[in-house]
């Protein structure tokens, strides 16, 4: 079913983020590049040498480790890793994070046709609030509501939450995310999952 059927059809969109509504190493490749120049300060190290060397192991192998990796590449104290994980939750970035074109012309699309717009935020709590603030929403931020994962233990639990809380059954809502695991995750509680590849 194309999503202009589901907007048709559906009282409430649920979407998740990070790499749904935008491209999360925009977020990722911000933190990286404020960490390096901390550590031209602080360590008189190169920051270029470092962010280019970031960049190629996110692009090869995603963020997994990627201190440690970096760290080990240009002995970097491991006193540094607590300044790195801070960073991703309070960094304030050079450049707003951008929605993805299409996601923001559908978005506007259902703010157009009343539909209730629901966003859950699965992850730390304060970096995905960060994340939101920092995102150029084009005056959208208003008709959002947000659920954080963590405070329900699981996603199906918040999603279910969600249609509690809000009155709906869930063949009124959908559900657009990026990956596989996630629509495993909502199998159980019947949710319909569309992928947001179809969209980008």
């Amino acid at each position: 079913m194309s999503i202009q059927n589901h907007i048709q059809s559906k009282k409430a969109f649920i979407f998740a983020f990070d790499d749904v509504l935008y491209p999360h190493k925009d977020y990722l490749l911000q933190v990286y590049y404020l960490f390096s120049e901390f550590l031209t300060y602080s360590e008189l190290l190169n920051s270029a040498e470092i962010l280019n060397f970031m960049k190629d192991e996110f692009e090869k192998n995603g963020s997994e480790q990627i201190f440690e990796k970096t760290a080990e590449k240009f002995n970097i104290p491991s006193k540094y890793n607590d300044n790195f994980n801070l960073l991703h939750q309070t960094a304030i970035l050079p450049l707003k994070l951008l929605l993805y074109q299409q996601i923001l012309t559908l978005l506007q699309e259902l703010v157009v046709e009343r539909k209730e717009i629901f966003l859950v935020l699965d992850g730390e709590p304060q970096e995905q609030l960060n994340k939101v603030k920092q995102t150029e929403w084009h005056g959208l931020e208003r008709y959002l509501k947000l659920y954080f994962v963590k405070e329900y233990g699981t996603m199906a639990e918040c999603v279910k939450d969600i249609h509690t809380l809000n009155g709906l059954n869930h063949s009124e809502t959908v559900f657009i995310g990026a990956n596989h695991q996630t629509e495993l995750l909502l199998k159980p509680i019947e949710v319909e999952y569309f992928s947001v590849r179809k969209l980008l």
